[in-house]
């Protein structure tokens, strides 16, 4: 398991993970952030991005905040490359 600093920006025109905002992943969502649904779909579209099963993301810290703390379970070394790749992606 890994824990990923997340930085959300609510009402993006697109889903995507990639890039880095003061050392945080950048997640772009649809949503808006109105009673965790941004939240919600950062957290698929780090599935996503990550290639994990949704039941594998957990929210560590963040409710209510853009920046969030993030645990993905899976194989520690793919996850870190794959970090490393979409935080050089912008």
């Amino acid at each position: 398991m890994i824990r990923v600093a997340v930085h959300v920006h609510p009402g993006s025109s697109q889903k995507k993970a990639g890039g880095e905002y003061d050392g945080a992943l950048v997640v772009h969502v649809t949503s808006r952030a109105i009673e965790g649904a941004a939240t919600n779909e950062a957290l698929s579209v780090l599935a996503a991005a990550f290639d994990v099963r949704p039941s594998a993301v957990h929210l560590v810290r963040g409710v209510r905040s853009r920046t969030k703390l993030v645990a993905i379970k899976g194989d520690d070394d793919r996850l870190r490359q794959r970090l490393e790749d979409l935080l050089l992606d912008s």
